[in-house]
């Protein structure tokens, strides 16, 4: 079988090492979209369970080039879907359409969908179909004139952790917030700390990495009420995971965070509870201003507010300068921030050392990183007010 990890921009390769890391057979990173692998049922289980990056797991069904309906028609009915789905079978499809002849999502759906009906009535001689059992949500994308057919094994997006049951005023996805922790050269064995830390997804997302915990280790996938898969191997590959984490959640952990509303703080702790990290990660309500930490040095991470999400520009770039002194009262410590401000780094009063781009939604944002000064740096380009003295705005 072939799968597909899809992925956000910005978030394949990520996909594709962690893949290579759970033993995966022919991992190969897309250009857009994920990353491919090959296996079985157990291995696409396996995947949703573990990666911590990626949006969903793809069983792909199909692949052909189709430039008109009938094409399409004809390449979707020759799949031998009776071999998955069962006569209750729930079978919904989402369609995409991107640089192809092709360019009408709905009607793709009802081509595709006509397509499948007349395969099944083929293979269980009947002409109506209930969908009253399992769901098996089906993918068409069709991409430069080639149609890639897929069924979804996830069911729910795989951001959908199942801690957060309440969001903040700017909510992060689980996955972009491990993919900042991943990227950000903190090592589980340093102190993290997020002095904007909202409702707590990046502290508890770099409390998972950190104890090894399996991101989706308490959630539901929709292949496990599919009739075709090894149910028994699927709930060993769980139990397995649990075991683990039983044994490694008993490291030592050195995340905290705080944040100046006590509105958000409580959400963080509430969110910190219900992933079984209470008592875990230090939370206080505090100004940003007023952050100073004794100690060994470690690793701040942050997704501060930014003026295009809050409609705030001028309290976004107040926040970029005290984020950029926060660096500078902690001598060894690095920083790592997530914004949308183009004139971040201007008001932060530093290059960034490395800078990553991704889409936090459909806003473009940029990771920037920043490694700890030496003295000749901290603050050659600050002038009177706090202001750099270059010109800020992206750099590639």
């Amino acid at each position: 079988m072939k799968w597909i990890a899809s992925a956000a921009f910005g978030m394949e390769g990520m996909t594709g090492r962690d893949l290579k890391r759970l033993g995966m057979e022919g991992v190969r990173v897309m250009d857009v979209g994920g990353a491919m692998f090959e296996g079985g049922f157990e291995d696409g289980f396996r995947a949703n369970l573990w990666l911590r990056t990626c949006d969903r797991i793809l069983l792909v069904m199909s692949q052909f080039e189709a430039r008109s309906f009938e094409e399409l028609f004809q390449g979707v009915k020759a799949i031998e879907w009776e071999k998955l789905l069962p006569e209750d079978a729930r079978f919904p499809i989402r369609a995409k359409c991107v640089k192809s002849t092709l360019m009408s999502p709905s009607d793709v759906q009802k081509i595709a969908k006509r397509a499948m009906v007349e395969r099944m009535r083929s293979a269980y001689g009947r002409d109506w179909f209930d969908e009253t059992g399992a769901l098996f949500q089906i993918d068409v994308s069709i991409r430069d004139d080639l149609v890639t057919v897929s069924v979804d094994s996830s069911g729910e997006p795989l951001s959908h952790r199942g801690y957060r049951t309440w969001n903040g005023e700017a909510p992060i996805r689980e996955t972009l917030a491990a993919a900042l922790i991943l990227q950000s050269g903190w090592h589980p064995w340093q102190r993290l700390y997020d002095p904007c830390c909202g409702t707590g997804t990046l502290l508890i997302e770099a409390a998972f990495i950190a104890l090894g915990r399996a991101p989706g280790l308490t959630r539901h996938f929709a292949m496990e009420a599919w009739p075709c898969v090894p149910h028994e191997e699927l709930r060993k590959i769980r139990s397995e995971a649990k075991i683990k984490y039983a044994e490694t959640s008993k490291r030592e952990l050195h995340v905290a965070g705080s944040d100046i509303d006590p509105d958000a703080i409580e959400l963080a702790r509430r969110h910190v509870r219900q992933a079984g990290l209470e008592g875990r990660i230090e939370l206080s309500v505090r100004d940003l201003r007023n952050v100073t930490l004794d100690g060994e040095p470690g690793v701040f991470v942050c997704n501060p507010p930014y003026g295009e999400r809050l409609d705030n520009i001028r309290a976004a770039h107040a926040v970029a300068r005290q984020l950029g002194a926060l660096q500078e009262r902690h001598p060894g410590w690095s920083l790592c921030a997530f914004s949308a401000d183009m004139g971040f780094e201007r008001e932060y009063g530093r290059r960034a050392n490395r800078r990553r781009r991704y889409y936090n939604g459909r806003i473009e944002c940029e990771y920037h990183i920043f490694e700890p000064a030496g003295p000749e740096v901290k603050h050659k380009d600050r002038q009177p007010g706090g202001r750099p003295g270059h010109r800020g705005g992206r750099q590639r």
